[in-house]
């Protein structure tokens, strides 16, 4: 179809906009009709928590309200009634408690999922996670692995201030011995999830509670019981050559919004799902800027020694000499999240800021 629009493109019917939208939308048709079946994120991952409960008797789940309530966003849905109290741990409100009690679990070789009910609680158990979980292994030279996730949402939703809204992926991130994953879509959810509670390690999983709700296509390989991502390995949503488009988790759709309006204008973008936080892709991400000679980075996280700094940091060590315009770096505000909704989004990067960092780096801005 495409051989006969071009065809009457050059013999002057068409338009070269028309031509670009009608190939934008066949793309989209087709990868769409090759996940027909969709799933939203809440539904990847508590299916991803079931498959691995029932396949490793080793796995439970423990946090507040993840049994009887079925958890504070439902991802724990059906378990307690499926695997019964021993295996789903309501917990008292005390973070820092139940998170010692997994690390120790951990060492006695089970493999504990614990729920956070926002990731800025974790603050409350991060001796447990870095000083205990993340230094076992090597300060035990390898004798003692710590197999345990730690998982909820991070980052901001909307309208819950300055305490429930910060993104701890560059805090994680920064640690030896974590490995951080967030996921974007269903089939990452899924994927990563299963990664996360089969690795020997213990695993940050940052999800978002805003995707919770959100469906995606998803294919019949992404829903078989065996289904893993690996850990490590960042996806390419859209292809482009004019510009690379680094990010995770939500703003992930963002980004490829972004991508949309560009095309519009003439500027191919290609967008990065980075998928895992630590351990970085970097090969793919430089390998895309050696391809497209720019980099946008973006996060909902802080500016100064954020995510985007570091992805920032690697290709200007390798692959400087490819770039044709500065880095560009959009992040959110350097303040605590602003109640009030009309300041919370200036606090947060919008589709147009990454539109205007991808013009300037393409030296296309007004």
């Amino acid at each position: 179809m495409l051989g006969i629009l071009r065809q009457r493109a050059v013999d002057g019917g068409l338009s070269t906009s028309f031509l670009r939208k009608t190939r934008s939308a066949l793309v989209s048709a087709r990868s769409y009709a090759a996940g027909a079946k969709e799933m939203t994120v809440r539904d990847a991952l508590n299916s991803a928590i079931d498959e691995e409960m029932s396949a490793d008797p080793k796995v439970f789940v423990m946090g507040e309200e993840v049994g009887q309530y079925q958890g504070a966003y439902k991802i724990t849905k059906g378990l307690l009634e499926k695997y019964g109290p021993e295996r789903v741990y309501d917990t008292p409100i005390t973070e820092a408690g139940f998170t010692g009690i997994g690390v120790g679990a951990a060492y006695a070789g089970l493999k504990p999922v614990v729920e956070f009910m926002t990731f800025n609680f974790s603050m409350q158990a991060i001796d447990h996670i870095i000083n205990s979980a993340a230094k076992s292994n090597y300060m035990s030279a390898g004798q003692i692995n710590v197999p345990i996730v730690f998982r909820g949402p991070n980052g901001a939703a909307a309208g819950v201030g300055a305490q429930h809204s910060q993104c701890y992926a560059a805090w994680y991130a920064s640690v030896p011995g974590l490995k951080v994953l967030a996921p974007y879509s269903a089939e990452d959810a899924r994927g990563l999830l299963k990664a996360a509670i089969r690795d020997p390690d213990p695993v940050v999983f940052l999800e978002n509670e805003l995707l919770y709700g959100e469906s995606f296509p998803i294919s019949e390989e992404a829903l078989d019981s065996s289904f893993c991502l690996p850990i490590g390995k960042a996806k390419i949503e859209r292809e482009g050559k004019d510009v690379t488009i680094t990010t995770f988790s939500k703003m992930v759709g963002f980004a490829l919004k972004a991508a949309e309006k560009l095309a519009e204008d003439g500027i191919s973008a290609e967008v990065i799902n980075l998928r895992s936080i630590r351990p970085l892709d970097r090969a793919t991400i430089n390998a895309s800027v050696r391809k497209t000679s720019r980099l946008v980075t973006v996060e909902e996280g802080f500016p100064q020694h954020g995510v985007c700094a570091e992805i920032c940091a690697s290709v200007v060590e390798e692959s400087f000499s490819y770039l044709d315009a500065p880095v560009e770096r959009i992040a959110g505000a350097d303040v605590p999240m602003p109640y009030a909704a009309n300041l919370e989004r200036l606090a947060l990067p919008q589709v147009e800021d990454i539109v205007r960092a991808a013009k300037r780096a393409c030296y296309r801005s007004k």
